[in-house]
């Protein structure tokens, strides 16, 4: 939740999302969604333009304390997963994108990390996509490259309504930290699929795995924050004036 609930939005999974509380001319683009199954249990608060939020009623334990996690003045973000390597590129994908962003997960991991890591990246496209509301006044796309030292890592965005991903990122290692090499790039493309975007990430260089998959997600981020930025113009940018 944020702070002043006369301008909270809460959407549960399966909203259409197109609803939007303004504070000024802006809209305000936040969502709190839950999603549980017999797989996973999971809770996210995403605010797209960052500042306070909260969770009304935590799925964790009080005594657990999130190793990614961080609280400015401009953005709070905890993530709990119970992955830590997912927890840490999720933490840098917030951070990077200017959002604030809670998410708490009770998965069964003593079968794998599939389910926790893939309904992750479900449940945080389909709270982005309630979050973001009508493509109106937007940039719509968004590319950027970041690099973390020897790995260089290129994304493009389109707030397209059209769901699909290529993910590149030529991970050699079967396993980083707790989270599988190859559900890296599914967690990605999971997003991208729930959040109805066309996204394309690559890693161009590098040769640690560690540094290759987190400039992915640092490249992702910026380019997510270029195409949901302001246009200051009232239109939807599409020659066919709708995205839906």
């Amino acid at each position: 939740m944020i702070n002043d609930d006369s301008k909270k939005r809460k959407i549960d999974e399966g909203s259409n999302g197109t609803s939007a509380t303004t504070i000024s001319d802006k809209p305000l683009r936040f969502a709190q969604l839950k999603r549980d199954t017999n797989e996973t249990k999971i809770q996210i608060v995403l605010n797209l333009d960052g500042g306070n939020i909260t969770c009304e009623e935590s799925l964790l334990n009080k005594s657990y304390e999130s190793h990614a996690s961080q609280s400015t003045s401009a953005q709070v973000i905890s993530i709990n997963t119970g992955i830590g390597f997912l927890d840490h590129m999720l933490h840098a994908l917030a951070k990077h994108s200017g959002w604030s962003l809670i998410v708490e997960c009770i998965g069964d991991l003593h079968i794998d990390d599939h389910h926790t890591s893939e309904d992750v990246g479900i449940a945080l496209g389909q709270a982005f996509k309630d979050a973001l509301g009508p493509v109106r006044g937007l940039k719509r796309f968004g590319y950027a490259f970041a690099p973390l030292d020897e790995a260089l890592s290129r994304a493009v965005i389109d707030l397209s309504n059209r769901p699909f991903a290529v993910v590149e990122l030529g991970l050699k290692r079967e396993k980083i930290g707790d989270l599988s090499c190859e559900m890296i790039p599914h967690v990605l493309e999971s997003f991208a699929t729930s959040a109805h975007v066309t996204m394309h990430v690559d890693c161009i260089r590098g040769f640690n795995d560690h540094h290759r998959a987190e400039s992915a997600f640092k490249a992702l981020a910026v380019a997510i924050r270029d195409a949901t930025s302001f246009t200051g113009r009232d239109d939807v940018p599409s020659t066919k004036g709708v995205l839906m």
